[in-house]
């Protein structure tokens, strides 16, 4: 069996990964807060951990992964204030609009979407436990964790105290024993949401919501508990405070996974440069493959320049990919042996603390492999190969007739093949010009023909 390798942020150490149990793998990554539309920021981590995702399942005979969505927080509250409206109207839209998106991203669904507002009664279940174990205190209707009696805080950012309290912008309210004490419930007033609770009427802190939400559905310890590397301080932090306290000392994740964030053309994105991206309009102008590959282009730890270069380059190698897939369209797949030297190789790339860059490398020797066959056994395996090492990326999906179809109906497809029906009989005819006008019109539509020993072939463009 492929052994699975990943850089764990605690130990800042690629580790060879092992499940508490092989049989279930328990994997969870922290999902959106539901207020707005996504941007390719946000698509980053969704398909980062979607690929691995799709890896553990092939390796392990069950993964339960399970990603949150947050849907309340100051930022749902102000916008349920400002539009008159309940904060559940909302997050509602935004959930259906991520699910929606992501879905067009190619992004499996996990097995279980919690909602914190569905785990209320757990997150207060969990804060008693904290405050009965002595790591939390009730002060002015806010209940909040002691830092101070949690000695290995900041194990998993290594900063110290100074720094965290710096890097928290922490408010220091005069209730607070510890400037780092941070808020796991905070009441509500008449124009917020809230529930009761033996503090009063109230709603959770962020970071206790994740803490509850994987004790629910994954136990007392996770496997794995992946997320953008902007999570680590303070979120993660304190959700290994949260969670290790509450449950006796028990370790409460086993390895941390990290994906850096996204530029755009060599700039942060900024409301103020006006160059966030967001994915709906990303999706309007590419297919979804595309979009996938540009993600994956660069390793998940390292930060990712999304630009216009590297998104052309990924539609290019997919052209390519789907040109050789059609040129084997009559090919059946063979039945794969999982000891397949070359699906092997890819595996191990991915496998290797997902590699994808090592890995998309190998889809292209793959690709070059299977358009030099003759052999009808060898195409075949190559084909079946080359599909399955796509799927682990979560590309290749398609038909090729279809992807280079761009999205036409069958009624403009019809109408593109007899244009060059009618390019073909002028060339008989040797009626170069009439042929060429076909050509250039078809050009002009964004539909590229290509000429070859088969016959011609064509596909949109943009």
């Amino acid at each position: 069996m492929t052994q699975l390798y990943l850089h764990n942020t605690f130990s800042r150490k690629k580790e060879l990964f092992t499940p508490q149990d092989p049989q279930v793998v328990k994997y969870y990554v922290c999902g959106p807060t539901v207020y707005n539309h996504p941007h390719i920021g946000n698509a980053r981590p969704a398909v980062v951990f979607d690929v691995l995702y799709r890896l553990l399942r092939r390796l392990y005979p069950k993964v339960v992964f399970v990603r949150n969505f947050t849907d309340v927080d100051d930022k749902i509250n102000a916008a349920a204030l400002e539009q008159g409206v309940p904060i559940g109207e909302i997050t509602e839209k935004f959930i259906a609009v991520y699910q929606a998106e992501t879905d067009g991203l190619g992004v499996l669904r996990p097995s279980v979407e919690p909602r914190v507002t569905q785990h209320i009664p757990q997150i207060i279940a969990q804060i008693e436990a904290l405050i009965d174990a002595g790591n939390a205190y009730e002060a002015e209707g806010h209940v909040l964790f002691n830092v101070p009696s949690f000695k290995d805080y900041g194990g998993l950012s290594r900063r110290s105290m100074d720094d965290m309290i710096a890097g928290a912008r922490i408010d220091v309210a005069p209730y607070k024993r510890d400037p780092a004490d941070f808020v796991l419930w905070k009441p509500s007033d008449a124009t917020q949401p809230g529930w009761d609770s033996p503090w009063g009427f109230g709603r959770p802190g962020w970071h206790i919501e994740c803490s509850a939400m994987a004790e629910t559905h994954l136990g007392e310890t996770i496997d794995i508990h992946g997320g953008g590397n902007d999570l680590i301080f303070p979120h993660h932090e304190n959700e290994i405070a949260q969670g290790t306290c509450a449950h006796g000392g028990k370790q409460y994740a086993r390895y941390w996974v990290h994906n850096g964030m996204v530029q755009v053309e060599g700039r942060k994105m900024a409301k103020s440069v006006g160059n966030v991206l967001l994915i709906r309009d990303l999706l309007a102008a590419h297919h979804g493959e595309v979009l996938r590959m540009g993600l994956l282009a660069a390793h998940y730890r390292q930060p990712l320049d999304w630009t216009a270069d590297g998104v052309e380059q990924a539609r290019k190698a997919l052209d390519r990919f789907y040109s050789v897939l059609r040129d084997v369209d009559g090919v059946a797949q063979a039945d794969l042996n999982d000891e397949d030297p070359d699906l092997a190789r890819f595996v191990g790339a991915l496998s290797d603390d997902l590699n994808t860059p090592m890995a998309i490398a190998e889809l292209h020797g793959l690709a070059r492999a299977l358009a030099a066959a003759t052999n009808p056994a060898e195409q075949a395996r190559l084909k079946a190969v080359l599909l399955a090492a796509g799927g682990l990326l979560g590309v290749l999906q398609e038909n090729p007739a279809n992807w280079f179809a761009g999205g036409a109906d069958e009624d403009e497809s019809a109408r593109i093949e007899a244009q060059i029906a009618a390019r073909q009989a002028a060339r008989k005819a040797k009626d170069f010009a009439e042929a060429d006008r076909i050509r250039d019109a078809l050009a002009a539509e964004g539909i590229t023909l290509e000429d070859g020993a088969g016959g011609t072939t064509w596909k949109r463009v943009g």
